[in-house]
């Protein structure tokens, strides 16, 4: 949602106030993602500490830091992209018709610009999708991210190499999530393809 309409209204509006958003978003581009991630949740988290004695208002709040956090960083390809569409889009003919007839940018941009843009958009959300739940298992293998007794694939797998040792290895705590963490991002990778080439008109053609 945020790229989506940091994406619209950068395009539509053009000029400085397009230069100006585009350029905010080359700055967070030039932060190392995950880095900012664990940054962002250990902040949070150490500041919400002091503020909360209950251990467990702390663990959910660490599922919602760690939205916070991935979703400050996953927003910023997909506003290069819906930007890119609106540009093509505001030139075009139902777009001057709907000008000429008295109709306001909000109302433009959410009737006509934005709803041209799904196509794009939802592919390319099928594709972000597999990044952000290698991100999240990541995390939640470095103890950053869930923590029991909720459970995530990467909290799995952590755990799953701990119990690992010389005398017995419990290899199926690891194969199994890491498995499945697998197939699922390659069957999210595989949908996208698919949608983006159902969706090519060139491509069809």
């Amino acid at each position: 949602m945020i790229g989506v309409l940091w994406g619209a209204i950068a395009g539509y509006a053009g000029g400085r106030v397009d230069s100006v958003m585009m350029r905010i978003v080359d700055m967070l581009y030039s932060l190392p993602s995950i880095i900012f991630v664990i940054v962002l949740i250990t902040t949070l988290e150490a500041v919400l500490k002091k503020w909360l004695a209950t251990p467990a208002l702390g663990k959910s709040a660490r599922v919602l830091f760690l939205f916070i956090g991935l979703g400050a960083v996953s927003w910023l390809t997909m506003a290069r992209i819906v930007r890119g569409q609106v540009l093509t889009l505001r030139q075009r003919a139902f777009v001057e018709a709907s000008r000429a007839l008295g109709a306001g940018p909000i109302h433009i941009l959410l009737r006509h610009i934005i709803p041209n843009t799904f196509g794009i958009v939802i592919v390319y959300l099928t594709l972000t999708v597999p990044a952000i739940i290698l991100y999240e298992s990541f995390l939640s293998y470095l103890g950053l991210g869930i923590q029991p007794p909720m459970a995530s694939w990467g909290s799995l797998i952590a755990e799953g190499a701990d119990q690992m040792n010389p005398l017995r290895i419990y290899w199926w705590l690891i194969a199994c999530p890491g498995g499945l963490l697998v197939i699922t991002l390659l069957a999210l990778n595989f949908l996208g393809d698919g949608l983006r080439d159902a969706w090519d008109v060139r491509g069809g053609n």
